[in-house]
């Protein structure tokens, strides 16, 4: 078996990113609930970025650098990092069908988020975003411990098997944590808590302000450059284990420094906006189509759009329907589920 040839990361073209970005965020900063003049966003920006002095309105100039702004930056880095979820666990397992959500982290993050907030755990001591990480990890071990326990080690024509037994046991552990967290609610929330914690869950980012934003882009920049210094033993990995191995791959080390980087991505996301869906699914498979399964275009080429996509489902959220703000996970599952679907039987067919 040949090895993976490495080359190094395409930069041609990758000069678009940051202004394909850019346009993202300033269009999700100016489209909105209520209509304000794009000469107004223009000039809020240059003045709070370089003191340019233009007179604003005080309540449109907070709604534009309070609200909208940190929302967009916010929703861009989450939209990045849930998309690199994917990448990284479609990788690792061999399955196209692998993602946050489907697998239990996303689960696992919104019962631990939930259980430090509403039921308390740790007294205080503990953040919201250490309970998500904690939550996330331990779904994701349940998971993979009924995984193995279904179909056993990967190979000698198992791994059809495996990969079924990997999306069944990230179901049944979607579930079990989906049901921890309703008790836990139903057990320890007043109406209106839990009024909000189901939107929440849901996806909601309309509490998002700017000391939500250094935490979200820390995450997200840092599994960026972390997929992009794997690459080639993501790249690998295409062989499955024993083929990246034989490689020079250290694959316990690799997949452990990935798991737990996913598994910090999602934890803090999810302590920030909630359970977002589909992200991790479809982007991944929309930007193989584009650029190839190469990680060294895959990897940023997945982050932009699943930045772009996140900032476009908020912004659809908040004006699809007039007067009310829907939950972005209900918008992603709009897209996600007949995406879902289509990946379903393309699989079957092949």
């Amino acid at each position: 078996m040949e090895a993976v040839p490495v080359r190094a990361v395409t930069w041609r073209g990758l000069w678009l990113a940051p202004v394909v970005l850019g346009m993202t965020v300033l269009a999700g900063t100016a489209i909105g609930e209520t209509r304000l003049p794009f000469v107004t966003v223009l000039r809020t920006l240059a003045n709070h970025l370089w003191g340019a002095g233009y007179p604003v309105d005080g309540i449109e100039a907070g709604i534009i650098w309070s609200y909208r702004l940190p929302r967009a930056v916010v929703a861009a880095c989450c939209g990045a990092g849930l998309a690199l979820t994917g990448v990284v666990l479609q990788a690792l397992l061999r399955n196209p069908l692998a993602d946050p959500y489907l697998m239990g982290l996303s689960a696992g993050a919104s019962t631990g988020a939930v259980l430090v907030t509403v039921a308390g755990l740790g007294g205080g001591a503990i953040s919201m975003s250490l309970g998500a990480l904690t939550g996330a990890v331990l779904a994701f071990g349940c998971v993979a411990v009924l995984a193995r326990a279904v179909s056993g080690d990967v190979g000698g024509g198992r791994a059809t098997q495996a990969a079924a037994a990997i999306i069944l046991a990230g179901i049944a552990g979607s579930q079990l944590f989906n049901a921890l967290t309703a008790f836990i609610i139903a057990r320890s929330a007043n109406a209106e808590q839990a009024r909000g914690i189901m939107f929440w869950l849901m996806g909601n980012l309309s509490g998002i302000r700017w000391d939500d934003v250094g935490a979200c882009m820390a995450v997200s920049v840092a599994g960026v450059a972390l997929c992009l210094w794997h690459r080639r033993g993501l790249d690998a990995f295409t062989f499955g284990a024993d083929g990246a191995a034989s490689l020079g791959i250290n694959v316990r080390a690799l997949r452990g420094s990935l798991i737990a980087a996913t598994a910090v991505m999602v934890g803090v996301l999810v302590s920030k906006v909630g359970a977002i869906g589909f992200v991790g699914l479809v982007v991944p498979h929309a930007m193989r189509f584009l650029v190839g399964a190469r990680h060294d275009r895959l990897v940023p080429a997945s982050a932009l759009a699943g930045a772009v996509f996140l900032v476009a489902a908020d912004v659809i959220s908040r004006i699809l329907v007039p007067g009310q703000v829907l939950p972005i996970g209900v918008v992603t599952a709009l897209v996600g589920a007949p995406a879902f679907a289509l990946i379903l039987v393309h699989g079957a067919r092949k």
